[in-house]
């Protein structure tokens, strides 16, 4: 909002003016977020009018077209493609246009996983910046900036890309004059915050151009021109003009800009140059049309960014943990929410919640999720103020989406309305013991899960039961987080877009839970503990056996029971102390990482309590400074499960759940928890590109800076392996992740900073965060083969763990039924094999029409105007999960009868395959093919096959977009 005030709004009411007056002028435009808040609350008609004009002749141009641009390190594939979506679906409902370039600039690193969107959205060319310093340089001496990418192995040539890396002048016009000591070619000066000036002075205006300059303005940009063409290998020079905040006074740019372009052109024998207005579209249209034959570049990606030796962008890979994990919370929500409302449009025609204050409060969660996404956003690179935006816009979404489930509930429950019903998702529930309370567990995936949820009570003395009054497994023991509760765990097993109903009540007499059993060990010297012989103690269940001694009160090993293999296995944290002094060297902040040295052990001394039941043990270590300190700053809180006969525990058995809670820490520490195994790694890592493919990570040597520029985003998935073994990390947040030794890997959980670079100060950005954080991460050892069938699900399990919702009985207690429900086919799971992912199952609400020319005709008749949400049409994506070749049977394409799958919501009449977005019927998109060597043809791209009788066939790593339309009840 302050932005908008300040100069975003201005930018899109000077620009349009400004190009209405000047047939040659040109601009494009990126992020929807500021467009469609100019658009909404500032446009006049007569500026949307416009905007349809010059969107028509060209004139405009958005590139990439999402709600943001996103973050290429530390956010998830699914959060990429909804923001992605979002603005493309506003763009093409309201003008019909369709993106089809991207302008990447300002990401800190680039990623492999956003050439594959963009070719999946339809993209022709791709645009990137922010690479490492050095091998920039590297490329751009021997013309090596642009290339075709292929961002994915399996999907290879099929969703190349080509791309272009800006060089060393980046994204900006070069500011710098030979001529004046006021910078050049921003005449409009710099945007002011919160108020505009009043006298429409800004600092730091340039120079106009006049008679007296105009040639020494002609020969500083020609240079400039005549350097960068040296670095590509066509005669056109992308020349970008501007920079961040800029343009918002529109008419003093174009007049300057204008004197500027018609003198070299009229001089252009002399200069050798001839310059002129540009889109991104103009750009790449003209290197294609050069019929070059470029490199091809395989599926490895910038990642990590370092722009000088001393700067390693890896910093921001943890920043701002808390807003990491609520983003990530929220993500999981609204995936889980828009399965739940589609299912119950379609189920319950005749339902009683109002579907247009439903999709409303899914677009509230839709909005602050894409927003997040923002390269200044999950990355925790913003001010304090900023961030508590984006965490109220999340909570505020994420509130809506827990009322909409509660009243869907309640709806098809028939809740009488004394059975009052208050809905609380992930916190726990408020256990009056006088109450029966009752618990609504949704499974948002598309497989059966077999799981446990927690459940705060007031009583160890509860009993569960399930929908026919059947007695449950559960086990309550005492809480992590209050003394006067109890933690009750509940085994819940429950089909794919599914939901179960528990009732806790008091034990009258029958089986009650499970009551976990405490034993504390007494506080551990660190310093002394080698005096000792080990005394070594076991935790068991059927998959693993974790040892711990009793003389340090730490983990020892872990044996893989299915192979009798043990690994040695100790963690303790440590801190990289940082400096916050610009005078006294390289300083860590909100993105930088910068350590002074080797990390420091934080803890002398250690304590142990171990809860033991018969389904859940918890082993709580806390690590305090010394033996004496009264409080802990780190502790550890891990669960084993074991499962009863009669369940598929697979995946709960293999899980070795760590919760952590670190904080608040002193200022200028980085804390990391590190691992050390026996694993011979040779300090190979390797880590996901968004939760969508996995990196080779092999340590790398460097004169300056090597312990930063080893440290790699962790969004969902890491790993080190030897010759048998492989011990799997899954995050349900972003980190930081290394390894800095043989066997180890470490994770980076918390950061507080401050320091004194006027820039940050400036800003705010000094990340004083004294938060306490609890992540969690799961740990899965055993062999490759193992490992690989069980990665995936758990990294989604652990994404999408259940949606919990809480409720009471009062008044007239409901008697139990005497059977299921689920006896029509209204109630059929939703399931897919272990290798597919159920990607997106939801009703966008827009108003389009899916046949291009009769979209185009109604925007330009200004039918597009009126009109409510469309329901009728259902957003399916299905994404294969492995890579070619990774598993003999998980990696086989999977032939899927969508009628079939969704045969519980209804009867399909019809599906029309469409690109990642939506915007594109896959048999009309010809997306531009770059000649390489290996193709020396150049030809359009067409699509994949699209589905005979509703069968589809999804090959590895493929995400196939449907719309779907049911048979109307």
């Amino acid at each position: 909002q302050e932005s908008m005030h300040a100069y975003a709004a201005n930018v899109y009411t000077t620009v349009i003016e400004e190009l209405m007056k000047g047939k040659q002028r040109k601009f494009i435009a990126v992020e929807q977020e500021f467009f469609r808040l100019w658009w909404d609350t500032v446009a006049t008609d007569t500026q949307k009018q416009q905007v349809h004009q010059l969107l028509q002749e060209g004139r405009l141009e958005f590139v990439i077209g999402g709600q943001v641009m996103h973050d290429e390190a530390v956010t998830l594939i699914d959060d990429q493609i909804l923001q992605l979506t979002e603005g493309h679906g506003f763009l093409y409902e309201t003008f019909g246009f369709r993106p089809q370039f991207s302008w990447h600039v300002d990401p800190f690193g680039a990623s492999a996983t956003t050439p594959t969107l963009f070719a999946l959205a339809g993209f022709n060319a791709h645009l990137i910046s922010r690479i490492d310093y050095d091998l920039k340089t590297d490329m751009q001496k021997n013309k090596k900036l642009q290339f075709v990418w292929q961002g994915s192995p399996s999907l290879s040539e099929r969703q190349e890309i080509f791309t272009h890396v800006m060089d060393q002048y980046s994204y900006c016009t070069p500011s710098q004059l030979p001529f004046s000591n006021r910078s050049g070619f921003f005449w409009n000066g710099f945007a002011t915050f919160p108020d505009p000036p009043k006298d429409g002075v800004y600092p730091n205006m340039s120079l106009p151009v006049t008679d007296a300059n105009l040639q020494l303005y002609a020969q500083t940009m020609v240079a400039n021109i005549k350097e960068r063409a040296a670095w590509f290998q066509t005669g056109e020079v992308l020349w970008p003009w501007g920079c961040d905040k800029q343009f918002f006074n529109a008419s003093v740019q174009y007049s300057n800009m204008d004197l500027l372009v018609d003198y070299i052109n009229k001089h252009s024998a002399e200069f050798g140059v001839t310059v002129q207005y540009a889109t991104v579209s103009d750009y790449f249209q003209a290197v294609y049309s050069r019929n070059l034959t470029w490199q091809i570049r395989d599926s490895q990606d910038f990642l990590p960014y370092s722009s000088e030796p001393f700067q390693a962008w890896t910093g921001f890979y943890t920043s701002r943990s808390t807003l990491k994990g609520i983003a990530r919370r929220a993500s999981s929500l609204l995936y889980a929410g828009e399965s739940f409302f589609t299912q119950y449009v379609w189920k319950h025609p005749e339902g009683s919640v109002c579907k247009y204050k439903a999709l409303k409060q899914l677009q509230s969660l839709r909005w602050a999720v894409s927003e997040v996404q923002h390269h200044d956003g999950i990355t925790g690179t913003e001010s304090p103020k900023v961030k508590d935006m984006y965490l109220n816009n999340l909570m505020y979404g994420m509130l809506n989406v827990k009322k909409l489930m509660a009243s869907i509930i309640f709806d098809i429950n028939n809740a009488k309305k004394n059975g009052e019903v208050y809905s609380s998702v992930y916190t726990k529930g408020s256990g009056n013991p006088d109450v029966d309370l009752y618990v609504v567990v949704y499974n948002p995936l598309a497989w059966n899960i077999t799981t446990f949820v927690t459940v705060s009570v007031s009583s160890e003395e509860m009993s569960v039961y399930d929908e026919l009054g059947y007695s449950v497994p559960a086990q309550v023991q005492s809480s992590l987080e209050s003394q006067s509760t109890y933690d009750l765990y509940i085994l819940v097993s429950i089909s794919g877009l599914s939901y179960r109903r528990y009732s806790i009540k008091p034990v009258d007499g029958k089986q009650s839970a499970f009551i976990g059993s405490s034993v504390k060990y007494k506080r551990r010297d660190l310093t002394r503990a080698g005096q000792q012989s080990q005394q070594l103690f076991p935790v068991v269940n059927n998959c693993y056996q974790i040892v711990f001694d009793q003389n340090t009160n730490l983990m020892h090993s872990i044996t893989d029971r299915e192979t009798n293999q043990t690994v040695q296995f100790t963690q303790e944290f440590l801190e990289y102390h940082v400096n916050g002094d610009t005078k006294k060297g390289p300083i860590s902040d909100n993105y930088l990482f910068a350590p002074n040295a080797s990390a420091v052990p934080v803890s002398k001394a250690v304590g142990l309590e171990v809860m033991s039941g018969s389904l859940v043990t918890e082993i709580r270590q806390y690590f305090y400074s010394n033996v004496t300190s009264q409080d802990y700053i780190y502790a550890v809180y891990t669960r084993l499960y074991s499962v009863p006969e009669g369940y598929n525990g697979e995946l709960l058995c293999h899980r070795i759940e760590q919760e952590y809670s670190v904080g608040p820490l002193e200022l200028n520490r980085e804390a990391i928890l590190r691992t050390s195994t026996s694993l011979n790694t040779k300090q190979l890592l390797y880590t996901d590109n968004n939760g969508y493919q996995m990196q080779k990570r092999p340590f790398k040597a460097y004169v300056n800076n090597t312990v930063a520029r080893n440290y790699y985003p962790m969004v969902q998935t890491a790993y080190i392996e030897d010759d048998t073994t492989r011990l799997m990390l899954l995050a349900e947040r972003a980190h930081g992740v290394s390894s800095q030794g043989n066997g180890q890997v470490e994770v980076m959980l918390h950061r507080r900073l401050w320091n004194n670079f006027q820039w940050n100060l400036n800003n705010n950005l000094t990340l004083n965060d004294s938060s306490v954080v609890r992540p969690v991460i799961w740990l899965i050892l055993g062999t490759k083969a193992v490992t690989n069938t069980l990665y995936r699900t758990s990294g989604l399990a652990l994404e999408h763990r259940p949606v919990v919702m809480f409720g009471a009985f009062l008044g007239d207690k409901p008697k139990p039924p005497r059977r299921l429900q689920q006896d029509s086919v209204r109630d059929l799971p939703v399931t897919v094999p272990p290798n597919l992912h159920l990607q997106t199952l939801s009703i966008p609400g827009w108003r389009y029409s899916s046949d291009h020319a009769e979209q185009v005709r109604s925007i330009r008749m200004g039918k597009q105007k009126q009109g409510d949400a469309d329901f009728s049409r259902v957003l399916l994506r299905i994404r294969h999960l492995y890579e070619v070749g990774e598993d003999p049977v998980l990696s086989q394409p999977v032939m899927v009868d969508l009628q079939s799958l969704l045969k519980g919501l209804g009867s399909v009449m019809a599906v029309e395959e469409r690109s990642l977005t939506g915007t594109w019927d896959v048999n009309t998109l010809q997306r531009w093919k770059w000649k390489t060597a290996q193709y020396p043809g150049k030809r359009f791209f067409n699509s994949t096959d699209t589905s005979e009788d509703f069968i589809v066939t999804v090959h590895p790593k493929e995400i196939r977009t449907f719309f779907v339309y049911f048979q109307v009840q």
